[in-house]
């Protein structure tokens, strides 16, 4: 779209402007842009600047060729590779463990590596993060953002395992026998490996993917979106639709399943009484 005054722009040519963007642009992306461009435009209209929302019932176009459907592991992987890390834990080697508590918490990487024993509550069973660790400069700094700063429980099995790391006497959980909290590189090298000991070949999984993967065991079991948003530090749950709709979709079909049979329920104590009478 040539450079256009914001109030010279009506739906339809924003609409224009998203069909010709949208067509060699990812869902991602363009949902992104669609976001910041929308954030201005109601700024504008509550300053006066412009009397419409522009933005509103436009369309969104974009490439599904190029559209990213998030990797990870199915139960039965998942099981496999806990399996394998807790089998092969050595305390000296904090990696696996990163590993096996994004699995169990679907924390980021970022907010594991700055755990503190502090910030453990064993009694409770739960984990407060409240800062995240910066490979870069080696500090902890504020978490991702505000919401981020939550209280994650967690199931004992995780937290017997975590402990063994205290034998190496630091007040960071993950601190490893060099004396350093393992990189984004060192983690993801562990990972690799242990996929490829189990002859799991998922080309483009890394750290990350443990969240993801954390996200659809909750969800083949049933846990609401809106607990799961919570777990994750989102600020909102359009945040955590827009991200794992691709993981919602797949699941949906059994979850119509499900509520087709609790209506079911709805006239069968009816139907019972009808035969009675």
């Amino acid at each position: 779209m040539p450079k256009v005054k914001l109030d010279e722009i009506n739906r339809e040519v924003y609409q224009k402007f998203l069909d010709e963007y949208g067509k060699d642009h990812a869902k991602e992306t363009v949902t992104k842009l669609n976001a910041l461009v929308h954030a201005c435009v109601k700024d504008a209209v509550y300053d006066g600047k412009i009397q419409k929302d522009f933005i509103q019932r436009t369309n969104l176009v974009y490439d599904k060729s190029k559209t990213w459907k998030i990797d990870y592991l199915n139960e039965t992987e998942m099981k496999q590779l806990t399996t394998l890390l807790i089998n092969t834990l050595n305390y000296h080697y904090s990696s696996k463990y990163m590993i096996l508590l994004a699995i169990y918490s679907g924390m980021r990487l970022g907010e594991i590596q700055g755990l503190k024993w502090k910030d453990i509550n064993f009694n409770f069973k739960t984990i407060t993060i409240h800062r995240s660790w910066n490979a870069l400069t080696q500090e902890y700094i504020s978490p991702k953002t505000e919401s981020s700063n939550r209280v994650v429980r967690v199931n004992e099995d995780i937290l017997n395992l975590i402990k063994d790391l205290k034998k190496n006497n630091s007040e960071a959980v993950f601190i490893n026998q060099f004396g350093t909290i393992p990189t984004s590189n060192a983690v993801n090298k562990t990972l690799r490996n242990c996929l490829n000991k189990l002859d799991i070949n998922k080309k483009g999984f890394h750290f990350h993917s443990l969240r993801h993967t954390h996200v659809a065991y909750l969800l083949a079991h049933d846990v609401d979106i809106y607990v799961i948003s919570k777990r994750l530090g989102h600020s909102n749950i359009s945040t955590t639709t827009n991200v794992y709709s691709y993981l919602i979709d797949e699941y949906k079909t059994r979850t119509n399943d499900h509520i087709e049979s609790v209506l079911n329920n709805l006239n069968g104590d009816t139907k019972k009484d009808a035969k009675i009478n």
